[in-house]
């Protein structure tokens, strides 16, 4: 620690943050600079240096690609299945924080236990469940089982937030007469507002950017998504490294969209709910 006019300044944990903000950085800059090349030139100029002929082929060639229908298609299977898991997961929460008894423990119990169950481990009973019920090759193939998985985290970001609500408010609500459903819609989700961001947030995350579920639950072009439409530019013995740098650029940019909305809700979530 150094002092400077009464302040003190950590000046080794700053050049940390200097140092992670460079590495976090360069990458971002790298992606963004190499998708204005032409594809000759990728490996031709310096990596790092700005191109001397900027051009747009590359984001030409991506929306060339049907990419559109795949952006659809991967904005449709995460609004879903943000919307599943909260309609499941905030009655959820609310009923685990709110009764006591033996029997809603143990839910809560079942519901964490998930968490130690690594998606690797269920792809084939996945699979031949999503077989069997007959929606393979469909974005309900891609909805559910995200769904499922997203809920374990879910509830406990959710019960520890609800668990910091005062329980005076409660008990309010109860002597105006209001019924459990009435309490939860007007007390308990405006309170737990920045929770529910940054689970719908970090839920569309993982969704958006999956690969494991759209590889294996899926086959036609009509219901690919973004993770799996990069394979569009690679080809037999050449990839398109523009190509695919352009559609990452895209593809970031809705999820990049959400998070700078909700990024205040976002960090008073992941910063709530933990301090007992």
């Amino acid at each position: 620690m150094i002092r400077i006019k009464g302040r003190e300044y950590n000046i080794i944990a700053g050049a940390l943050g200097w140092i992670w903000l460079l590495v976090t950085i360069v990458p971002i800059y790298y992606i963004v600079v190499t998708s204005l090349r032409e594809s000759n030139a990728v490996y031709a100029d310096n990596p790092l240096s700005f191109p001397e002929h900027p051009t747009l082929s590359a984001y030409e060639r991506v929306f060339a690609n049907d990419f559109l229908m795949y952006v659809k298609n991967s904005v449709i299977v995460t609004f879903v299945t943000v919307l599943v898991i909260l309609l499941v997961c905030i009655p959820a929460a609310y009923v685990i924080v709110r009764r006591t008894d033996v029997g809603t423990r143990r839910l809560y119990k079942i519901f964490i236990s998930g968490l130690a169950i690594p998606m690797q481990a269920t792809i084939i009973p996945v699979y031949y469940l999503i077989i069997k019920i007959g929606l393979y090759d469909t974005l309900w193939a891609l909805i559910l089982p995200s769904a499922a998985f997203a809920i374990p985290i879910t509830i406990l970001i959710l019960t520890n937030f609800l668990r910091d609500v005062p329980q005076s408010l409660f008990e309010a609500m109860a002597v105006d007469g209001a019924s459990e459903f009435k309490t939860m819609i007007q007390l308990a989700l405006p309170m737990v507002k920045p929770a529910v961001i940054t689970v719908a947030i970090y839920d569309a995350l993982n969704v958006w950017n999956g690969f494991l579920f759209p590889l294996i639950l899926t086959q036609s072009t009509e219901n690919r998504v973004i993770p799996l439409s990069l394979w569009l530019f690679q080809g037999q013995f050449t990839v398109d490294v523009p190509g695919i740098l352009a559609a990452v650029v895209i593809s970031v940019l809705p999820i990049l969209a959400a998070y700078i909305i909700g990024r205040r809700q976002m960090v008073a979530g992941l910063t709530a709910g933990f301090g007992k």
